[in-house]
């Protein structure tokens, strides 16, 4: 495409527009355990992100999501919930809860809680009543639980595999065996059962009488199993750092649960949303989580995965909003999150890797849809690629040497010139920070006006303000070789901005009709020209000629 239209439904012809906050919010994540400390005890809590509220406030974020604060062995940090009505005592309690949901209002922050449906923990109360309860038994049927293969049923039911490595079985002491994609500690739950449909809306309804404003959905395209449960052979699957998309994965009975849970954020007030979490092997298949009738948003991974060269990402942007608006549904944009390499690593590390995460924001932030940025990004923290051996515990380590999740998970560095930076009232913190990060602090960045902070500062606030940003269209504009550039335009066509990013790796003359507004890095203006070197992007308003 050249100089085509891809259009994404603006807020203006969506009736009820000022409700639909999701379709242009930026959503920041909190990755709880590592955002703030209240107590010292070295771990994130509730209070700790409570405290820092101004903060975010005043960042210029729409929403907050949460991973979970659940009730927890912690055997994955969280994701295997033993209690999904209470708060863990390591992050407070339920009155913690409550006033950091009233707080987060008061500060004009909405609040998105993680729900993780396709697992419990093996210490909920539903699976260790399955552990007592015999074969065939009521409280075996809340879950997936099979006789083996072979003739004393002493092989795995079928050769599905763990996404954290090994078989995605495991044998109980009376014989059978139950699943788990994920850890052992995570057993799955058989959404054919009536009861677990109960349950959760149950739960999703507790929380949402105590004022969140939607669910993060994790796994959503993992529930529904495929009928029969077969082996999957040698068959073909996707791949997305370090992520598989399994051939059991994204069946289409899934979609029945995401239309149950749409009914009933509908019956509230406000606008409550649900975001999946769902990595699909196409664009397409993704779409399907965001059809009308299912969920508002899904992250978009395929952004995340998207190469830096500007045919690549193109290629990417156009197909998202394609998908996107062929369901109705706002693209969403996605650099990092806690299962993945933070970007400053991933797009090389160093000087380089910070040059192009700023001008990746710029051009993200530039996109029609929803953003999400990852608690750190807004600061320049790279991936921590050295921690010390006896700190590593992600589950995933064991799919291999540098699968583990721990780097991107260190815990925010916000002020003064030693670990842990203020992070709590302790003198530690549940994974070290780097002494190095002593310059990327929320204090050291404060005052800098070429940190990321104020770049991440300034872009948010011209995105609020900016008539041109948020939901609505694209125009791809011409640009020279290994460059993007494209406007976007107001409803009322009277005020537009224009994004251009140099993704090769010498310097462009890219002409700019108006005014600079934003760049990412140094540039050169000449005339109606600017030179923009490479991993650079700037933001500019244009004006009619």
């Amino acid at each position: 495409m050249t100089q085509d239209t891809l259009l994404v439904p603006a807020a203006g012809d969506l009736a009820a527009e000022d409700t639909r906050w999701w379709r242009d919010a930026v959503i920041y994540q909190v990755y709880v355990r590592s955002f703030a400390d209240s107590d010292g005890d070295g771990v994130g809590d509730l209070p700790g992100i409570r405290s820092r509220l101004p903060y975010l406030a005043g960042l210029g974020v729409d929403a907050l999501w949460l991973t979970p604060f659940y009730v927890s062995p912690m055997a994955d940090f969280g994701y295997d919930v033993a209690d999904y009505r209470d708060v863990d005592p390591l992050f407070g309690t339920l009155a913690d809860a409550r006033d950091l949901i009233a707080d987060a209002h008061a500060h004009g922050l909405r609040i998105i809680a993680d729900i993780v449906p396709n697992h419990t923990s093996d210490r909920h109360a539903w699976f260790q009543a399955a552990l007592a309860a015999p074969p065939g038994s009521p409280e075996r049927a809340r879950y997936i639980f099979r006789d083996g293969r072979g003739p004393d049923g002493a092989q795995p039911p079928n050769d599905w595999e763990s996404v954290f490595g090994g078989p995605a079985w495991t044998r109980l002491p009376d014989g059978q065996w139950y699943l788990h994609l994920f850890a052992p500690e995570q057993p799955d739950l058989n959404w054919e059962n009536p009861e677990v449909h109960a349950e959760f809306a149950d739960v999703l309804k507790f929380w949402l009488d105590l004022g969140v404003d939607g669910f993060r959905v994790d796994v959503a395209h993992g529930m529904a199993k495929a009928p029969g449960l077969p082996d999957v052979g040698h068959a073909d699957q996707v791949e997305m750092l370090g992520t598989a998309v399994l051939p059991y994965f994204d069946q289409d009975a899934v979609h029945d649960i995401h239309r149950e849970w749409r009914r009933l954020l509908d019956s509230y007030d406000g606008e409550r949303i649900a975001v999946a979490e769902a990595w699909a092997p196409t664009p397409e298949r993704l779409a399907a989580y965001t059809r009308p009738d299912e969920l508002h948003q899904a992250f978009n991974f395929h952004y995340l995965t998207a190469p830096w060269e500007a045919p690549g990402m193109r290629e990417v942007i156009e197909e998202s909003l394609r998908t996107a608006e062929a369901v109705g549904a706002p693209a969403t944009w996605v650099l990092s999150n806690h299962d993945v390499k933070r970007h400053v690593t991933r797009y090389g590390g160093g000087e380089r890797g910070l040059r192009r995460a700023r001008a990746a924001a710029l051009l993200t932030l530039a996109l029609p849809g929803s953003s999400y940025v990852y608690q750190g990004e807004e600061l320049g923290l790279p991936e921590v690629l050295d921690l010390p051996e006896e700190f590593q515990q992600d589950p995933q380590r064991l799919r291999g040497e540098g699968a583990g999740r721990d780097g991107c998970r260190v815990p925010l560095p916000w002020e003064g010139e030693e670990p842990p930076f203020g992070f709590g009232a302790g003198t530690a913190s549940w994974l070290p920070i780097p002494t190095a990060w002593r310059d990327l602090t929320v204090a050291a960045q404060r005052d800098d006006p070429g940190s990321m902070l104020a770049l991440y500062h300034e872009a948010l606030r011209i995105r609020r303000e900016h008539p041109a940003l948020g939901d609505g269209d694209l125009r791809w504009l011409a640009g020279p070789p290994g460059t993007l550039v494209f406007v976007r335009e107001a409803g009322d066509g009277n005020r537009r901005l224009a994004c251009a990013i140099n993704m090769g790796d010498r310097s462009a003359r890219v002409r700019v009709h108006g005014s600079p507004l934003l760049a990412s890095g140094p540039l050169d203006v000449d005339g109606e020209h600017v030179h923009l070197p490479p991993d650079t992007a700037l933001w500019w308003d244009v004006e009619e000629r």
